[in-house]
């Protein structure tokens, strides 16, 4: 079912309207939204799967650019942008204008028809092409607070879910899979280290199953492996060095590292 109808106007908005729809297929695939010129099938009666998909969405953005207002269909009865809205208000799917661009105004209502000014009362979010990568998310993000039914289909969500629960701010995560080589960590790291799934908390790194020596920098180094017999307790000073072949993991969790001098600028 198409929970997101995405209403635009041909020469006005497409475009905006094409990134959005991409975005949001993306994210929640192609069934959860609806976007007329790629969703109404051929042999489709238009003005049907128009009126029909409106009713049913749970949420109707509806892209505004700059020759928005001021086009000559609008109020026309072949207006089918201002049908699709008006549709959208009468059947209780909520409405969100979507501002095209950094110079598009908002709507003003002495602008627009009887049946459509209460569509300048709408809170608006505005979409610049300089932005896009953010302004898209965040049109992602209300869609799913507006309509939680998403959440299911969520392939953003899915991912930060498969990868762990985000780092907090400031820290340094690093993950390495199966290593034939060396892997180098360069820059001072303060805080525990967890290697092989052991956590040793402030000053301390535990690292488990490794097949070739390891170096670490400051703080004490529980080395447990399988070729050395009952570990290695090391300590020193200086930059993080694995070498040798590493048939595990190596997983890495750092926080509250040292503050820049230019932090403040």
């Amino acid at each position: 079912m198409h929970e997101v109808f995405i209403n635009y106007r041909t020469g006005d908005g497409e475009m905006t309207a094409a990134l959005i729809d991409q975005a949001l297929c993306d994210r929640f695939g192609e069934d959860s939204v609806f976007r007329a010129s790629r969703s109404i099938g051929l042999g489709k009666t238009f003005e049907d799967e128009l009126l029909r998909t409106v009713r049913r969405s749970r949420l109707l953005l509806a892209v505004v650019g700059s020759r928005w207002i001021g086009h000559p269909v609008l109020g026309k009865d072949n207006d089918w942008v201002g049908r699709e809205i008006v549709e959208a208000f009468e059947w209780g799917v909520p409405v969100v204008p979507v501002i095209e661009g950094r110079r598009t105004e908002r709507l003003n209502r002495a602008d627009l028809p009887t049946e459509l000014a209460r569509l300048a009362d709408l809170q608006s979010l505005r979409l610049d092409t300089q932005n896009a990568p953010a302004d898209l998310a965040r049109i992602g993000d209300l869609a799913v607070d507006m309509v939680p039914s998403l959440k299911a289909v969520d392939r953003t969500a899915r991912r930060s879910s498969e990868h762990g629960p985000a780092a907090a701010p400031g820290s340094v995560t690093n993950s390495i899979g199966d290593v034939h080589g060396t892997a180098v960590q360069a820059q001072e790291i303060t805080g525990g280290v967890n290697i092989g799934g052991v956590s040793t908390g402030n000053g301390g790194t535990v690292i488990k199953d490794s097949s070739g020596p390891v170096h670490t920098g400051r703080g004490d180094i529980y080395h447990n492996s399988r070729h050395v017999s009952g570990g290695r307790h090391i300590s020193g000073d200086g930059a993080v060095y694995f070498e040798g072949d590493n048939q595990g993991g190596i997983h890495q969790n750092f926080g509250n590292p040292r503050r820049r001098e230019d932090d403040d600028r």
